[in-house]
């Protein structure tokens, strides 16, 4: 019988039927029809072990970087502080970041509470999530083989398996970056506007993340949507226009909040020298970042191509002991399949989807990393993370399309050239940790030669094949994979965190030693100096209670004494950086007493130097800690007289003095105001001052 209307006219049943519960949950497993049986299961499997690679002991890192999780503390007590990324519930002074990041962490610590997980799980499960996009990127246009290859080189990238793990807004942006890039490939593929339209979103929530580094993609994406997209070129250049529009407000609105809201009416912008965003997005955040004129930064970049504070600049950058072991394990083995790639595929049809491909992935890397290879300003090895899914994209891609090939002659010379490269650049990373766990470089030695032999030889059987592959595979991600799992058995924190272990010709940014000053202890953690042992990765304790390591300093700053540059990555000379940079230590129970005594009397409990101090306080306490100067300490909020009228008006309780990086900032005016006017006094080991007291 015909089915009916309400108004009593019949209609045709629906053709398209909801699928019983069974068949869904069969799709779910083992993918649709036509595809291999292994399939599915394989890639759930994949997801599943990058998901306990970056889950498992997420504890030991505590906080991870406390700059930060006060943040998101901060927002859990103040939705002001929530909407403006400020570093504390008072709303002193912001992050120096927008505050894309902090609000996915904030809403689940809102939901579960503060907690080191609660903080920590959002970034393994956006890690989780990259894998799965990358994955779909290269199976839409490749194999299965390749897509589970792609995914699983990005999931064991050592500073992905750390930065996925760690609070810090790389691993928002790269998961953006990679959607951007699926979306505006789904564009080209079907030549409809509102795809590429999404992408300019996801770049504009980039923007809100990290600023003018989400941009890096924009050239790929717009250079390969020009040449590959099905449509007209004036259609391809007004969905262009329209994806423009989507960024410039999906980024634009909070910065016109903040640009129109008064500065009196606001917390300071922290990082910005004139309490200006748009002078923190083309200043310390944009531009500088790459001339290395960064005004307020505590360790100012050489201004030129050659070597400064942040290391030497060049081609040869990436591949240095500083950033090396982080990220180049399959970076060589890239470039060599991009030309492969692009040579299997070929250029003569524009709108190929799978030249596409390889153009935007290709693109993307080169772009980006010839950006980090010769920025003058501050660049930190962690940065290259953004490198990861286009190297893992381009390795699973190509070594695909060589393995369809193997039946002739050249493609498999070419194939076992790949492989000996791939091998002899891993064995040569693990051997600059000659120390740490040998047996794993003389095995990829062995697979390597296994390997390269094997795909040299004609296919002839099944189980020969079988094992070609499993000589490939570990020869290429055993050593990364090792170092992913090494990275995730001991504990990180502070602003600096470095994955593997220590590894040799060592040193901080540049091999001459990194930002100067006492840090936290240990060869591959935060940038230290001064005096001490050899760095050692063992030297990367896990966080206290209160997510922090180290002890009390004497003179009320954090007091961890650093290794020496030696063979481990900390190095430098003596001076403020380390302590600003490092910031992380216990409070004593004492302390934390005095501190949250009248509490509810005070804006702010404590006022100190330095976001990472005021960070550990504020942790340890749960109430509002003044980080005077900001970041780096070097921001001019509050002045000197903006202090002593909060002082006045009985706002700020005690002052803990720390170490500016100048005598000419607000801060260093402020210490010596305070201990020209104030009597000192020592509570649990930490010199304080209470301003509460009459002068």
């Amino acid at each position: 019988m015909a089915q009916t209307t309400t108004a009593g006219r019949p209609h045709a049943p629906s053709s398209r039927r909801i699928p019983p519960p069974r068949a869904i949950l069969r799709t779910l497993i083992r993918g649709r029809a036509g595809t291999a049986a292994w399939e599915r299961p394989a890639y759930l499997g994949l997801l599943a072990a990058t998901a306990v690679l970056y889950l498992v002991n997420l504890g030991v890192n505590g906080w991870g970087n406390a700059f930060y999780a006060a943040a998101v503390q901060a927002g859990s007590q103040s939705w002001e502080a929530f909407f403006y990324g400020s570093s504390d519930a008072a709303n002193a002074i912001t992050v120096d970041k927008p505050p894309a990041f902090l609000w996915v962490i904030g809403v689940v610590v809102r939901v579960f509470g503060l907690s080191s997980w609660s903080i920590l799980v959002p970034e393994a499960l956006m890690g989780v999530a990259a894998v799965a996009v990358l994955y779909r990127i290269v199976r839409r246009r490749f194999s299965a083989g390749a897509a589970l290859l792609a995914g699983g080189a990005l999931a064991t990238t050592p500073v992905a398996a750390l930065m996925f793990r760690y609070d810090n807004p790389d691993a928002l942006l790269t998961l953006l970056m990679v959607g951007a890039i699926a979306l505006t490939l789904r564009g080209i593929e079907t030549g409809a506007m509102r795809w590429v339209v999404w992408a300019g979103v996801l770049v504009g929530l980039g923007f809100l993340t990290k600023q003018l580094q989400a941009f890096l993609v924009l050239p790929p994406l717009v250079a390969v949507y020009l040449w590959a997209s099905p449509r007209p070129m004036l259609r391809r250049i007004g969905h262009l226009l329209a994806a423009a529009g989507a960024l410039v407000v999906s980024a634009g609105w909070w910065v016109a909040i903040v640009e129109l809201v008064p500065a009196s009416a606001r917390p300071y912008i922290g990082g910005s020298q004139t309490n200006d965003f748009l002078e923190l997005t083309f200043g310390y955040n944009g531009f500088g970042r790459v001339t290395g004129d960064e005004t307020g930064s505590v360790v100012p970049g050489s201004g030129t191509t050659g070597a400064g504070s942040w290391g030497s600049t060049g081609l040869t950058r990436l591949f240095g002991s500083e950033f090396a072991t982080q990220i180049t394990w399959l970076l060589p083995t890239a470039l060599v399949l991009l030309v492969v790639a692009l040579v299997a595929v070929g250029l003569r049809r524009r709108t190929d989807p799978r030249a596409a491909t390889i153009l935007v992935l290709g693109l993307s890397l080169l772009t980006t990393g010839l950006v980090f290879s010769f920025m003058g300003g501050i660049f930190h090895p962690y940065y290259t993370v953004a490198l990861a899914p286009y190297i893992a994209g381009l390795v699973g891609i190509g070594a695909g399309l060589l393995w369809q090939r193997r039946a002739q002659l050249p493609w498999r010379v070419v194939a076992a050239v790949a492989v000996a490269l791939t091998g002899a650049w891993s064995f040569h990373l693990l051997s600059m940790a000659s120390t740490w766990q040998p047996w794993i470089r003389w095995t990829v030695l062995a697979t390597t030669v296994i390997a390269a032999v094997l795909v040299l030889l004609p296919r002839r059987h099944r189980s020969l094949s079988v094992v070609a592959v499993s000589a490939v595979l570990v020869t290429a991600l055993l050593g990364p994979t090792a170092f992913s799992v090494q990275t995730v058995t001991v504990g990180h924190t502070g602003a600096l965190p470095s994955a593997g272990p220590s590894v040799g010709s060592g040193g901080g940014p540049g091999g001459q030693g990194g930002p100067g000053g006492p840090g936290p202890a240990g060869g591959r953690g935060n940038p230290g100096g001064g005096q001490g042992g050899q760095g050692a990765q063992g030297a990367q304790v896990a966080p206290g209670p209160q997510g922090a390591q180290g002890a009390p300093g004497g003179n009320g700053m954090p007091a961890n004494q650093g290794g020496a540059g030696g063979t481990g990555r900390p190095g430098g000379t003596a001076g403020g950086a380390g302590n600003l940079l490092g910031g992380s230590t216990t409070v004593s129970a004492a302390l934390r007493t005095a501190l949250s005594k009248d509490a509810d009397a005070y804006t702010w409990v404590a006022a100190t130097v330095g976001s990472n101090s005021a960070a550990t306080y504020q942790l340890a306490t749960g109430d509002p800690v003044m980080a005077i100067g900001g970041y780096n300490g070097t921001d001019p909020s509050p002045t000197l007289a903006q202090f002593q009228q909060e002082v006045a008006a009985r706002e700020v309780h005690f002052f803990i003095p720390g170490t500016s990086s100048s005598s000419d900032t607000d801060a260093a005016k402020i210490t010596a105001w305070v201990e020209a006017h104030y009597q000192a006094t020592t509570i649990g080991g930490t010199i304080v001052y209470d301003l509460g007291v009459s002068s």
